[in-house]
This record gives C-alpha cells, sequence and structure tokens, in this order.
C-alpha cells in the first residue's frame, strides 16, 4: 500500500493514542493510496468509532478538495461523533473491483494511523450502496452494521441485463436508430442532455409508442424515462467496456408487454452474451445474502434509476441464506434517485446504531419520522 500527498487540513497535530480521547479542532486529511485519492474527517468530539462511507456511480475517480465542506448528509455522521473515511477510488464507472479494494486500503491505513476503531460502519449512496453490502459480505469481521442508501441490492446480471439491457432493446424495437445497439455502444457515447432529448422528441412523435414504455418502465413522467435511459445505456457501455464484451443475454427471454406482446417478442433484436464478459459481471458482483452484521436499507418510493423490485430482492437472498434477521428495509416517501434526506440519513443510522448494540431491531417500512 503506498500513501502519498497526505495533508492534514488542521493546525494542531495529534499522535493516534490521542484521538479518541478528544481534541480541539475537527480534523481532515487528504491523500492518495495506490491511485485512489481519499478523504478522512474526524470530529473534536471524536468517540473512538468509524464510518466508512462508499460514492456513487460516477464516470471519473472522486476527487477531493482543500477546504471543501463535508455535505449534510454526511456531516450526519461526524454529527454524531464518528470519524468518516471515504475512497474516491482509482477508477470511475461500475468500478466496484476497484472500489472494494481501495476501501480497505484506506480501512487498513485508518486503522494504522489512528489505531482500531471502537466499532465500524459502512455505508453508500447508490452504487455505494451496492458496494456497502459487497463490503458486508465480504469482510464480515471488519464491519459491525451497514446502511446502504438506495443502492441496487441485488446482482447486475439479473437488473442490469433484465432492467437496463432489455429497455435498450424494447425501445430500439419502437424507436430504431435512436440510441446505439444496445450490444455494442460506442466508445464515445456519453449520453446526457442532448441524448436524452432525441429520446424525448422521439416518443412526443409516437404518444401510443410513449404510453406503452412509461407504463412497461414505471416512470411517471416523459422526462424521468428518457433522463433514465440515456445513463443506463452510458453505464451499459462502461459495463461492455470494463468487461471486455457484451454481457448481456435475451436470447431465452418472453418479454411481457402491456401492447402486443407476440409483435413485440417476435421482432425484437436477440443478443449473445461473452462468456469472458458474463464472467467478469457475476465476480464483480453476485451477492450471496449472507451478512454476519446488522444491514439496514433505505430506499425511495419511487426511484426511476433504481426500482424497487430491485432491492427488494435482497430480502429473497437473506432468506435463503439463513440471515434475514439481519436485514431490515425501510422506505422514505419521495420521488428521485437518492433522495434521501440528511434528517432521514441521521434516523436511520441512529437505529442502526442501537441495533447494532443490541437494541430492537428496526421496523420494516417508514423510516420514522418520514
Amino acid at each position: 500500500m503506498r500513501v502519498t500527498s497526505a495533508l492534514l487540513l488542521a493546525a494542531l497535530a495529534v499522535a493516534p493514542s490521542a484521538w479518541a480521547g478528544g481534541h480541539a479542532e475537527n480534523t481532515t486529511e487528504l491523500g492518495r493510496i495506490d491511485g485512489a485519492e481519499f478523504r478522512i474527517d474526524v470530529p473534536k468530539n471524536w468517540n473512538g468509532g468509524l464510518v466508512i462511507y462508499c460514492h456513487g456511480y460516477n464516470a471519473l475517480p472522486g476527487k477531493f478538495k482543500p477546504g471543501d465542506p463535508l455535505p449534510p448528509v454526511l456531516a450526519v455522521f461526524t454529527d454524531a461523533g464518528y470519524a468518516l473515511a471515504q475512497s474516491g477510488y482509482a477508477a470511475g464507472g461500475w468500478a466496484v473491483e476497484e472500489a472494494v479494494l481501495d476501501t480497505e486500503a484506506l480501512h487498513r491505513y485508518f486503522m494504522e494511523e489512528h489505531g482500531k476503531p471502537k466499532e465500524t460502519y459502512v455505508t453508500g449512496h447508490s452504487m455505494g450502496g451496492f458496494l456497502t453490502m459487497t463490503l458486508m459480505e465480504k469482510f464480515p469481521t471488519e464491519y459491525d452494521a451497514a446502511l446502504p442508501l438506495c443502492g441496487p441490492l441485488a446482482a447486475p446480471e439479473w437488473f442490469m441485463t433484465r432492467g437496463a439491457f432489455d429497455l435498450m432493446v424494447i425501445f430500439d424495437y419502437l424507436f430504431p436508430g435512436v440510441l446505439p445497439d444496445p450490444d455494442r455502444i460506442p466508445a464515445d457515447y456519453k449520453g446526457g442532455p442532448d441524448v436524452a432529448a432525441k429520446i424525448t422528441s422521439a416518443m412526443e412523435a409516437a404518444p401510443d409508442k410513449e404510453k406503452l414504455l412509461l407504463t412497461f418502465s414505471g416512470a411517471h413522467s416523459l422526462k424521468d424515462f428518457a433522463g433514465s435511459l440515456a445513463f443506463v445505456a452510458y453505464v451499459v457501455k462502461e459495463m461492455q467496456q470494463r468487461a471486455g464484451g457484451n454481457p448481456f443475454d435475451n436470447r431465452g427471454v418472453i418479454y411481457e408487454w402491456p401492447g402486443d406482446q407476440n409483435a413485440l417478442n417476435d421482432g425484437v433484436k436477440r443478443y449473445t452474451a461473452s462468456p469472458r464478459a458474463e464472467e467478469y459481471l457475476r465476480t464483480w458482483y453476485t451477492p450471496t445474502g449472507r451478512i454476519a452484521g446488522p444491514m439496514l436499507a433505505i430506499h425511495t418510493t419511487y426511484d426511476p434509476i433504481v426500482p424497487l423490485r430491485i432491492p427488494t430482492m435482497y430480502l429473497t437472498l437473506t432468506q435463503e441464506a439463513g440471515s434475514q434477521r439481519l436485514f431490515v428495509q425501510q422506505y422514505v416517501k419521495h420521488d428521485g434517485h437518492c433522495t434521501i434526506s440528511p434528517e432521514e440519513t441521521a434516523t436511520g443510522f441512529r437505529e442502526l446504531r442501537a441495533w447494532k448494540s443490541g437494541g430492537a431491531r428496526p421496523t420494516a417500512g417508514a423510516v420514522p419520522g418520514s
């Protein structure tokens, strides 16, 4: 493990053995470990505990600037007295492989510098929620409890193939040529507002098809649908590049469709996955549902990027693994991807801490007070 460019942004220099005893100032350290930038925040009232935060999907590796305050949704952890450590990962995109290694390297670095925390939690948004789940499964003795937020808690082989890829296949059947071929998206495809505008224009010109697609996808509006499709097409492209081929296969799929199912199933193009690419997607990462500590997942009741059927799959996995007593799923009554407020995050974190410390298991359902 190589650590470079560590910058301590507090005027106070404190020996590792003194951190948990409290000190006069909040401290922030920025640095780099093996190509991945990191940030560590330790509050002046540090209670000796640690929260590891995993950021969500980003095309580029995460960066940290000196002097930037913590966003409110992350400040809830330091406000509660916990140190907070974040890795930017050495790669962007669906960087599950890199993120697991980089986050664990940061975890080890923290312990080398500040000693073993009295308790360690892991949390994250979106892809970071997926990583939260992954870390709990792969390192059961390293993390005491987990708080995945708006995460796709299921196998990518399932939710990307039977979600994003199938949506592209059906859209291409109805609107050929608007998006690239789903199995070989060009490297220069960017997604974004320009692509969303093309999707919107095509669908507005065919309102009957628009209605069918919105019903099929569960999107509440054309704006949500177009923005989500433009984005997930980018993710599909990036996964194909990362996996070294197309990992998505629909040859045996019979599509359920609110319109003419026979015409759709006869008319959609069929694609064959590369075995090597499929294996990469399975490796990074297929969840097992086997966890050794409490996990409280929070999701919005409407999420156009990660529909509710995806995280709900994890409940089934824990039941199959016999660890369902350690998993609770709650919701907040908001629309949008990761629109979980700082107050709701703080409530979930309080419930998780009480559960981990031997208190009552949280009640599934709405986050209290939301």
